[in-house]
Order: structure tokens, then C-alpha cells, then sequence
């Protein structure tokens, strides 16, 4: 081959190379639209409400529990006048029954007037006598001030004079355990007698003395009708302050003895009532 045709062919070869491997062309870049974007956001966070995003056997285990929901939530009686309800309530109310007179009957081993098979006293009374229990329970209800209903009362009271008591005697023993009842307003003098921690007493603030302890917000003395007591109000209670010669009524007061004689102190859990200047208002 003479030099000349062997630029030319060189030159050729040069501008028409040969394609040993073949060229790929770069594929377009896929882009999710918006509505995939939010499918795909309520299929990851919320994927219990439609199945989707989760596994075939998170779509079994959901699709069962779905089934077993509605198969226990579902009635054999599916009738628009099922008395399914109705039966229901009626064994309820029987169990409950039975239970309050099995509790009776233990009861009435301690007091005979628990027994529910017992007839009311106030049936085997006379015209008169039932008058008088029902008088008398009239009064200790406006002297106590109890939220006992005077039936109830009255019921106390025939109560004691069926055990033999006189109708004084049952009286007095009625309103003395009305007054020692918890929410009822104590007489002082009974203080020591109620078989609780706290007691709400009732009276006015006889005198008030200076206190020389900073703990200690108010210092005096309470009186009603029966006796007089002293009481204690603690800074750290924030209680109201009270005056001199002012009605008060103490709810929740704790007790305290000392030498023998019995006080109260208002604490956190108390608290003060004014009955004048709610009357005032």
C-alpha cells in the first residue's frame, strides 16, 4: 500500500471509529405526583385505617381481628324486640337482692332490727303511740339539724321503745347518735364523745387572744349553748380570719387533747362558714 492510501485510510478510520459496545441511553428520573406523596403519608401514619403499606401478614393478623371483632360484638337475637336487655337487668336485680339479705341475715346476729323478715315496730303500735314517736322525731330532727328524714327518725325511735326503753329515754338515745353522726354539727360539749378524728362544732367566737407563734394565724375561743372550747387556726391552712362575738360554723376541725380537755384546730382539710354574713348578703 503506497503511503498515500494509507493516510486516507487512517483518516477514515479516524472519523468513522467502530462502536465496540453499544450506548446506552440515561432513562428519565421518575418523580412521585403529589397524590402519591399524601397516599403514601396516610398509608405509613395511618395504615390501620385502609390495610395498605403494611405486610401480608400484618393484613392477616388485621383482617382477623377485624372478624373476630364483629363475630363476639354480634347478637343471636338481632330482633327489634329483644328483651335481651331486660332479661339482663332483671337477674341482676335479683343477685342484688339475694346479696342484701344474706348481709341482713349476718347482720341481724348483732342487731336484731337488721333482719329484713322483721316487721316495723311502728306497725304494732296504736294511733297514739305512732302520733308521739313521729312528734318526737320531728323534734330531733329540727334540734339536730341531721339529714336524716323524720321516717327515718321515727324509725329510730320505735326502734329503742320495742327493746323496752321509754319514750324519753328513746328519744334522747336517738339524738344523741344523730348529733355524734358524721356530718353533723357536734355540740361542744360532745366534742370528746365523737369517735372521730374530725367534727363540725358550730357556736361564737367568745374571745381571740394574741398569738406569739408565727404558726399559729388565729387563737380563742369558741362557745355555744352547751360549752366553750378553744381553737387553733394554722397560718398554713389559709383559713379566713373571724372576729370576736361572730357566728361560725368549723367544718372538718381536727381534734387534740390536752390535760384532759379537749380542742380543735383548723388545718388544710377544714374550713370556715359565716352564716351572718350570708344573711347579710
Amino acid at each position: 500500500m503506497s503511503i498515500e492510501n494509507s493516510i486516507r485510510y487512517e483518516v477514515s478510520h479516524d472519523e468513522y471509529p467502530v462502536e465496540d459496545e453499544a450506548v446506552v441511553e440515561e432513562e428519565p428520573e421518575l418523580q412521585r405526583s403529589v397524590q402519591q406523596e399524601i397516599q403514601s403519608k396516610v398509608d405509613t401514619n395511618h395504615f390501620e385505617a385502609a390495610g395498605r403499606g403494611l405486610t401480608l401478614e400484618a393484613e392477616e393478623r388485621m383482617e382477623a381481628r377485624e372478624a373476630e371483632i364483629e363475630r363476639t360484638s354480634s347478637r343471636w337475637d338481632k330482633r327489634q324486640d329483644s328483651d335481651r336487655e331486660a332479661r339482663t337487668r332483671g337477674i341482676v336485680e335479683r343477685g342484688n337482692e339475694a346479696r342484701r339479705r344474706r348481709f341482713a341475715k349476718r347482720a341481724a346476729s348483732v342487731d336484731r332490727w337488721e333482719d329484713s323478715d322483721r316487721v316495723d315496730p311502728r306497725a304494732e303500735m296504736t294511733r297514739e303511740e305512732l302520733a308521739s314517736v313521729n312528734r318526737q322525731a320531728k323534734r330531733i330532727q329540727e334540734r339536730v339539724r341531721t339529714g336524716t328524714t323524720t321516717a327515718a327518725l321515727s324509725k329510730k325511735v320505735a326502734r329503742r321503745i320495742a327493746d323496752g326503753a321509754d319514750i324519753v329515754d328513746a328519744s334522747v338515745s336517738v339524738t344523741e347518735e344523730e348529733w355524734l353522726a358524721p356530718g353533723t354539727v357536734v355540740p361542744i360539749e360532745k366534742i370528746g364523745e365523737a369517735n372521730r378524728s374530725e367534727v363540725d362544732i358550730a357556736g361564737r367566737v367568745k374571745v381571740l387572744w394574741e398569738s406569739s407563734c408565727p404558726a399559729i394565724s388565729q387563737v380563742g375561743l369558741i362557745e355555744d349553748e352547751t360549752s366553750v372550747t378553744k381553737f387553733v387556726s394554722w397560718t398554713a391552712s389559709d383559713q379566713p380570719l373571724v372576729k370576736e362575738g361572730e357566728r361560725v360554723r368549723f367544718r372538718s376541725v381536727a381534734k387534740s387533747w390536752y390535760e384532759g380537755r379537749v380542742s380543735v384546730a383548723l388545718t388544710g382539710w377544714s374550713s370556715i362558714e359565716f352564716p351572718e354574713r350570708t344573711e347579710r348578703l
